[in-house]
């Protein structure tokens, strides 16, 4: 993702002595995200990814890399971390928490059809039934908690609609905990530039560092507010319908669950759109920077509200 923390290839060189991968043939920072720095390396034995985590705690950080190798082991085509030669996932580099990750084949779809959302509902319910024995526990970070810390902090850069707007859809929120839904890991950010396709499959799911514990559903309603969204926001019925249907086929919604689709539609609506608003008005700076219009998910999140799409 965006480079935060530079990392030259001597340094490199050093610290990849930890394990049983290779000599240090190219190493590359790669422009994308905000959240942590990402590099792509190349070694004598094959090509993988460095991550150098800018937020995330060696306290927090097993659940993620657990999760990652136990989807892995199911089946997921999933980044795997790589131990090092103390059998350890976790190090440090150059003063920050970092990890090597299988790097997978494949290029994000920027203008999926309804088949690329076909095969995403696939995975992803096939990543919540292989979630079932994952023993981790995290709640989700981006969770109703971090939507009531941020909200007052950019608060002040919105005009009164966007205000109103947000204070509604928080007192929406609140009044619908929903905790009778079926919960588990979710990736809770599995958006277009998360999927790789390798021709007429996909080749991997990536980024797994927003993943948490939450209602399954939550992570289902994020990714049609992406996958299954034109550029004004609103639901495309026939990729929705894909999707939707292609999850079902591996993992069938409850009652509750789809009495609920339309509070977790505007839910996963929030929590992006304060995301974006939080990293357009106050970001971090980096060597690499990429941030997201947080327009998009306001039309997205007043899309919801007028207008749920039905859970099928």
């Amino acid at each position: 993702m965006s480079v935060f923390t530079r990392v030259t290839a001597e340094e490199f060189s050093g610290w990849l002595k930890r394990y049983a991968i290779g000599t240090l043939v190219d190493l590359q920072g790669i422009a994308a995200g905000i959240e942590n720095t990402n590099y792509f390396v190349t070694t004598t034995q094959g090509r993988f990814v460095l991550t150098l985590f800018e937020k995330l705690t060696p306290a927090e950080l097993p659940f993620y890399l657990n999760l990652m190798a136990h989807l892995a082991r199911h089946g997921i085509p999933c980044p795997a971390p790589i131990a090092d030669r103390d059998n350890e996932y976790l190090g440090v580099l150059n003063g920050k928490p970092a990890t090597i990750v299988t790097c997978l084949p494949g290029e994000p779809v920027t203008a999926p059809e309804a088949r690329h959302c076909a095969l995403v509902g696939a995975v992803l319910a096939d990543m919540h039934v292989a979630g079932t024995s994952y023993d981790g526990a995290l709640e989700n970070p981006r969770g109703p908690r971090w939507w009531s810390e941020v909200a007052p902090k950019v608060m002040p850069f919105l005009d009164d609609a966007r205000r109103g707007l947000l204070a509604s859809e928080l007192d929406f929120q609140s009044a619908h905990r929903l905790t009778e839904l079926p919960r588990g890991p979710v990736h809770a950010d599995l958006f277009r530039d998360n999927v790789l396709f390798d021709a007429d499959r996909i080749g991997g799911v990536i980024d797994f560092y927003f993943a948490g514990v939450d209602a399954l559903l939550f992570d289902v309603a994020v990714t049609v507010n992406d996958w299954c969204v034109d550029h004004s926001g609103e639901i495309d019925d026939v990729r929705a319908t894909a999707l939707l249907r292609a999850y079902r086929a591996v993992r069938e919604f409850t009652p509750e669950e789809r009495r609920a689709w339309p509070v977790l539609l505007r839910a996963a609506a929030l929590r992006f759109w304060l995301s974006r608003l939080y990293d357009f008005y106050l970001p971090r700076q980096g060597e690499l920077t990429h941030a997201h219009d947080p327009e998009h998910f306001r039309r997205v999140l007043e899309s919801r509200r007028a207008r749920p799409f039905p859970l099928g």
